[in-house]
């Protein structure tokens, strides 16, 4: 089985059926790889708006312009261009049995945007799921983070470092930090976090749908066994 990118998805059985998922937290949480790994035990789709923008920034696309300029500032996307690419994306056929969102909805417009889109096609967010970890952690997480241009591949200068530093294992390449990545913009990334998106864990908590999670220290496979307790699945 692959996900609409092509990427190879395991054909993993797991008690509950569909749902549809919402993954909150700040920058550097690791809400994208708790979205991989659900993906592949759940066989739904994680969508990720950051992927997407980025990958339209790459292809030089129209929207991928529009958006860059925010994107390396740290600033959060306008809600226009996301809402239009997410409307489109959960219409998707591979979106019938579920999903996962990762990095939407980021702000309380986008987030009832959401609602409406769904309640179109008969469908509600089951859960949200909020990540919590301390801010100096999220800081070291993320500007430590170097990525290959060439293959892709991550590396942490402290948790994850190349076997030669600065060049990538799989390729050679020399690695290179995200423009968003680094610590002054780390910090204003996170300065928009707090006055933008956490306040959608109070709109989640209202609606009796938010589950909070304590992924500080934790190791991906760790925080990932608190996610399959949460979801009643992988026992």
């Amino acid at each position: 089985m692959r996900d609409y990118q092509g990427r190879e998805v395991p054909e993993l059985e797991v008690e509950g059926g569909s749902m549809i998922i919402v993954l909150l937290g700040p920058p550097g949480c690791g809400k994208g790889t708790q979205a991989q790994k659900l993906m592949e035990a759940m066989k739904i789709p994680q969508i990720s708006t950051g992927d997407m923008l980025r990958k339209a920034l790459k292809d030089g696309t129209s929207l991928g312009l529009e958006a860059k300029k925010y994107m390396e500032s740290g600033q959060l996307v306008p809600d226009s261009l996301v809402i239009n690419i997410m409307k489109d994306r959960i219409k998707s056929s591979d979106c019938s049995d579920g999903f996962i969102l990762d990095g939407f909805p980021r702000s309380i417009p986008q987030a009832e945007a959401l609602d409406r889109m769904l309640k179109e096609v008969g469908k509600k967010i089951d859960i949200a799921i909020n990540f919590d970890v301390p801010e100096d952690e999220l800081i070291l997480r993320i500007s430590g983070r170097r990525s290959c241009p060439k293959c892709g591949a991550m590396y942490h200068i402290k948790f994850s470092p190349p076997k030669t530093d600065g060049i990538c294992d799989k390729c050679g390449e020399r690695l290179y930090q995200r423009a968003d990545d680094n610590e002054t913009t780390v910090k204003n990334r996170l300065k928009v976090y707090n006055d933008q998106t956490a306040p959608l864990i109070d709109y989640y908590s209202k609606a009796g749908i938010l589950k909070n999670i304590a992924a500080g220290g934790g190791t991906p496979d760790s925080v990932f066994e608190k996610v399959k307790d949460l979801l009643g699945f992988g026992k």
